[in-house]
């Protein structure tokens, strides 16, 4: 039997007020004076000092802001790419990411298609990456997606929603500062927790379930109950807890796979531009039959914390619409196969799909 060989992020530090260490852990990564370390930065902190004066330019550093408005594209990122080699003498030294899910995985898929030619579209799936990416730092701002330590980085192509799944994928480095969460808005602290706490469900109910992802997924799931359920946490151990259910959530699907939620989820983003961690909220809201427990429990936060999800997002949609959704989501077999089983063909048919679909 042949087993995974994954890697890991190999080194993070985490504690409040890291995020100033930034400078001296990526200055003995430069590899010149012309060859720039580039800022990809979400574009709520411009203007925000407590943050952006921490970030020390030197020589050709470049800062670039992006709207993390939209789920990202590969068209994105084959633009900035662009820009980046257009823009500089030398290949960049690095990329860092700072900010959430969106802004991780743009930093993870540019610093790959810097050493990688073509179009991103190209490597949407398993393993298609040929060359190391270059140097790349992630400094989550909002916790709970997972993608500060995953091998993937979820993109919407021309034709699909696809991850570029693979070794070079994961982050050299990652800084871990709860602190750089403390503005986010309380919906968006919800949806992106509860990507978290969905991935834990998904990967501990799922048939690829082995005890590397069960450890970290157990934990992930205690500390997402503590934090959703709970009365006795201050805002600070909030904030540190959950970027540490982020975290384990996401090593929890490192060695196995999402399933249910997260396949259809990516449907309703490609079709309606769905933001990942409200559409798994959506979605996970009609999964009963397939995770009951969890989805008792999250409806339970949702009272707690005075959450609506929005209704009828699909009322209105054509069958051809429907379609799109359902081929979306049918061609992530590997999340079908950890939910279903290998059999997971016989009862996720297409009118099934489309009789969910329906009810969002």
């Amino acid at each position: 039997m042949s087993y995974k060989n994954f890697p890991m992020v190999p080194r993070v530090v985490f504690g409040r007020g890291s995020f100033s260490q930034m400078n001296e852990i990526i200055e003995p990564k430069r590899l010149s004076i012309k060859a720039p370390f580039i800022f990809l930065i979400d574009d709520v902190f411009k203007g925000k000092a407590w943050l952006t004066s921490r970030i020390k330019l030197s020589y050709e550093d470049q800062l670039i802001y992006i709207s993390s408005k939209e789920e990202p594209k590969t068209s994105q990122i084959d633009a900035l790419v662009e820009q980046i080699i257009l823009s500089g003498k030398e290949r960049p030294s690095g990329i860092i990411g700072i900010g959430g899910g969106t802004l991780l995985d743009i930093a993870k898929a540019v610093s790959i298609m810097i050493t990688n030619k073509g179009s991103a579209n190209d490597y949407q799936g398993w393993d298609l990456v040929k060359n190391p990416a270059i140097y790349h730092v992630g400094v989550p701002t909002i916790s709970g997606t997972g993608a500060e330590v995953s091998r993937t980085t979820v993109l919407t192509g021309v034709a699909r929603k696809l991850g570029i799944n693979s070794d070079y994928t994961p982050f050299d480095q990652v800084i871990l500062d709860p602190e750089l969460t403390k503005n986010v808005p309380k919906n968006q602290w919800f949806y992106t927790g509860m990507d978290c706490y969905i991935h834990c469900v998904e990967s501990l109910q799922g048939t690829y379930l082995n005890a590397f992802s069960q450890a970290y997924g157990e934990k992930a799931y205690d500390l997402c109950k503590e934090i959703f359920l709970e009365d006795h946490l201050s805002l600070e151990e909030n904030q540190n807890k959950l970027m540490m259910a982020s975290w384990h959530g996401g090593m929890s699907i490192a060695y196995s796979q999402v399933g249910v939620a997260h396949a259809m989820s990516y449907g309703l983003s490609f079709l309606l531009g769905t933001k990942h961690g409200i559409g798994n909220c959506i979605v996970f809201n009609h999964l009963d039959e397939f995770y009951p427990e969890g989805v008792r429990l999250f409806k339970q936060m949702l009272s707690k914390h005075n959450i609506e999800i929005p209704q009828g997002l699909c009322s209105e949609l054509s069958d051809g619409e429907f379609d799109t959704m359902i081929d979306v989501a049918l061609s992530l077999e590997p999340l079908w196969e950890n939910a279903i089983g290998k059999d997971w063909q016989k009862t996720i048919t297409r009118s099934k799909l489309k009789s969910l679909y329906q009810k969002m």
